[in-house]
């Protein structure tokens, strides 16, 4: 089953006359437990690809659906989670009250709620900081709240944008790792935005490569072909095979305008331009 389906779509911005073309004739699909990176220069329409997916913007024409249904449905019916760069917790708010708070805005009776996030909070290695505020985590443990908060309601789907950007490298890399066992262990969907290429190769099951403004897919990277393991089944050692650096280098090539470095039985890259 598709987790995600983007088809035909555009999204056009207009500001008297003045006009933006955000995205055009993308199409797109992401399967169930797929993980999929959006990656291409600054402007070209990878977050606000992810905007529409995630109903917080709607497309000027094209259609997509969320595990079959509507934008709009996939969102009421809470089958995603979202996480974005800055974690936006409240500083108020204990991590367990952050991590609570859509279960108590759905309406889940406390003890229900208590025991999810106990379970959430074990889950990202932070059981010993149940009672303490933002202001007295690390930027990684923040981030690892606002995923736990992202997973709450066992979404299918995670939508996350360059959540780890504002992160120094070692930290990145840990969370990076991290994230590889969450969704191993979940079993979620991830569509993931990222302007780092070593990130998007180390994470994906494939790498979708955009283009400058007006955003389109110029080419598609199943990281898979290069004889790595899925991404849900990947371990730190990965970033040091040879498979890893040739499609680090493919998806780099397709990035700066190439056709991507082709295996010999020409599976690697789908070159869509």
């Amino acid at each position: 089953m598709s987790a995600i389906e983007v088809r035909g779509v555009d999204r056009v911005f207009t500001r008297g006359r003045n006009r933006v073309d955000a995205l055009t004739a993308v199409d797109l699909e992401v399967r169930a437990g797929e993980f999929v990176s959006l990656i291409g220069p600054s402007g070209c329409g990878k977050s606000t690809l992810l905007r529409l997916v995630a109903d917080l913007d709607a497309p000027t024409s094209g259609a997509i659906s969320v595990f079959g249904k509507t934008t709009r449905q996939a969102r009421l019916d809470q089958d995603y989670g979202i996480a974005f760069q800055q974690a936006g917790l409240l500083p108020w708010r204990t991590v367990t009250a952050n991590v609570e708070l859509p279960l108590k805005l759905h309406g889940m009776d406390k003890a229900a709620r208590r025991a999810r996030v106990a379970e959430l909070l074990e889950l990202v290695g932070l059981s010993d900081f149940a009672k303490s505020h933002p202001d007295q985590l690390s930027g990684g443990m923040q981030q690892r709240v606002a995923i736990a908060r992202a997973l709450a309601e066992q979404p299918r789907l995670l939508l996350m944008d360059e959540p780890f950007g504002a992160l120094d490298e070692i930290t990145r890399e840990r969370m990076q790792n991290e994230l590889v066992r969450l969704c191993a262990e979940t079993g979620a969907a991830v569509l993931f935005v990222t302007h780092s290429i070593p990130e998007a190769v180390f994470l994906s099951d494939r790498v979708v490569v955009m283009s400058p403004r007006p955003g389109r897919i110029t080419g598609i990277v199943d990281i898979r072909a290069d004889g790595l393991v899925p991404a849900h089944d990947r371990a730190a050692g990965v970033r040091e095979e040879s498979g890893f650096f040739r499609a680090v280098a493919e998806v780099r090539a397709i990035l700066h305008g190439g056709s991507g470095i082709p295996a010999p039985d020409g599976a690697r890259g789908v070159d869509l331009r």
